[in-house]
């Protein structure tokens, strides 16, 4: 079995009280997919009339779920809808048998609950290249369908992990023209984390009416600005999935609200930042503040360079200010640059500027910074008004003692 992780020392201090979404119900069940005794499938059914959006990994090896789901996407929304999501194993190269299989569980669970099958949309995510079993989560379909429970998001949160060490829930709500809208989303993700749309699934849920194109639109602004700004390890994987579904039951018509749009790119961020700081083996929650590139296209690729560099981020697990580190990623990023233009700080501490050490840097300042669990590196390019934020976390022997023997 898997080794199991202690909980990360950047975990929140509770699950979040998320609110019941009006059209969404939830069930869960330990079908035994890869381990026995472990809660692996989560099924949310939603009311007719629910509108569906998504984003994807770009990955050139992508699963068949993720496959399944592109072409659904867009699709009309009247009838009723579902969502069925198992850990434990990706269906990712698994040929024309993760085919078959995303066409056995769909339409299992079409039958099983009363939802025409182009509107089932499947998720799966662990041990890539091995046949999906998915006859044990089609014969636990009697037991999902009987346990929905409106309440039952929590468990939902759970039953999607893999190396989680824990499960990551967000919520948020607006008030439109004197009527209260909600958000409530759950994640996974741990490693493979570099998402270009991480292991990584978000299933974000909304009581708001807004037709597809549009809530496609936030969804998608969205995740540019939160998961796609986001590292724990370089690594892309091919299951990436995020989903939102507004079912309307509130009546309220979310249509062209800034306010809509704000509280789903705040429950989009909370889920990423969680995401971080719960990396394989992460002690350390990083933010990276690139300013003053040549655009902001720029600024995100010098941030992503720091903060996929393996240097980088092992200096900050061993608590070393080595910015001599940050030299080389934005030297090696391929974004434009100025040696002598550039100027780097740890929190409020200038350890350099326009390319030479400051003459007020001090070292042990520096390493004092370098002690908390939450950092801030910011490097001002000096050549431009790009900008960019990217979030990620140290690299410790921890990701190894995890990643090492994931199949055993």
């Amino acid at each position: 079995m898997a080794k199991t992780s202690a909980l990360s020392p950047l975990a929140p201090a509770r699950f979040p009280d998320l609110p019941v979404i009006d059209g969404v119900t939830f069930s869960t069940i330990a079908a035994g997919v890869r381990y026995q005794g472990r809660t692996d499938v989560m099924l949310a059914h939603l009311i007719p009339g629910t509108t569906i959006a998504g984003t994807f990994t770009r990955s050139a090896t992508r699963s068949a779920p993720v496959l399944d789901c592109e072409a659904k996407i867009g699709g009309p929304s009247d009838d009723a809808a579902a969502i069925l999501v198992n850990s434990g194993n990706s269906n990712a190269f698994t040929g024309k048998g993760g085919v078959q299989a995303v066409d056995a569980i769909t339409a299992a669970v079409s039958k099983a609950c009363g939802v025409p099958q182009n509107r089932v949309f499947t998720s799966s995510t662990g041990v890539i290249g091995e046949p999906l079993p998915y006859e044990r989560i089609t014969e636990s379909l009697t037991g999902l369908t009987t346990a929905l429970d409106a309440g039952g998001i929590e468990a939902a949160a759970h039953a999607i992990m893999t190396t989680d060490t824990f499960p990551k829930g967000a919520a948020a709500s607006v008030d439109i023209d004197g009527k209260t809208v909600s958000i409530a989303g759950i994640a996974k993700g741990s490693g493979m984390i570099a998402p270009d749309m991480a292991t990584m699934l978000v299933y974000l849920f909304t009581d708001a009416r807004i037709d597809q194109t549009e809530l496609q639109s936030i969804v998608s602004a969205g995740t540019d600005r939160t998961f796609n700004c986001i590292t724990v390890d370089s690594d892309t994987s091919t299951s990436d999935t995020l989903l939102m579904a507004a079912t309307g039951a509130s009546g309220v018509d979310v249509t062209g609200s800034a306010g809509f749009a704000t509280a789903v790119h705040d429950v989009m961020r909370d889920l990423a930042h969680q995401v971080v700081r719960d990396g394989e083996g992460a002690t350390k929650f990083v933010e990276i503040q690139v300013t003053g590139a040549a655009s902001d296209k720029d600024a995100h690729t010098h941030a992503m360079s720091i903060a996929n560099s393996p240097l980088v981020k092992t200096a900050i697990a061993g608590e070393d200010a080595n910015w001599g580190r940050i030299v080389m990623a934005v030297g090696k990023s391929g974004a434009a640059a100025d040696r002598d233009t550039l100027s780097i700080r740890f929190g409020d501490i200038v350890v350099a500027e326009n390319g030479w050490r400051s003459p007020n840097y001090n070292e042990d300042d520096a390493a004092a910074h370098m002690k908390a669990q939450n950092l801030v590196i910011g490097v001002d390019i000096g050549i431009g008004s790009g900008q960019a934020t990217v979030w990620t976390c140290d690299l410790t022997h921890g990701y190894i003692d995890i990643n090492a023997d994931y199949r055993s």
